[in-house]
């Protein structure tokens, strides 16, 4: 996976805030299965979260999918730095 397709997950530069969407993130996991790109998956994800503040968690009826578990641990690893975590639903 080459960055270019990481794109999804960005940091906003004027204050360190970046929004990840479950939905997308979900779609990203099941590709990733089919090439074995999953543990890249989560690492730069959590290279990511290095880099952030503040963290906008969007489309969270996504989070009970068993394929992301494993963004559950880097979110309250995440936590245990000094990062702030917001859970936000979409409307429909």
């Amino acid at each position: 996976m080459n960055r270019r397709d990481f794109l999804f997950f960005r940091i906003n530069s004027n204050n360190g805030a970046a929004e990840l969407s479950c939905e997308q993130l979900y779609m990203r996991c099941l590709d990733s299965h089919l090439d074995g790109t999953t543990a890249q998956l989560f690492e730069n994800i959590e290279q990511t979260l290095d880099e952030a503040k503040i963290v906008h968690v969007t489309d969270t009826a996504w989070l009970t999918c068993d394929e992301l578990k494993p963004l559950l641990s880097l979110l309250a690893a995440f936590r245990s730095r000094g990062g702030r975590v917001e859970y936000q639903r979409r409307e429909s």
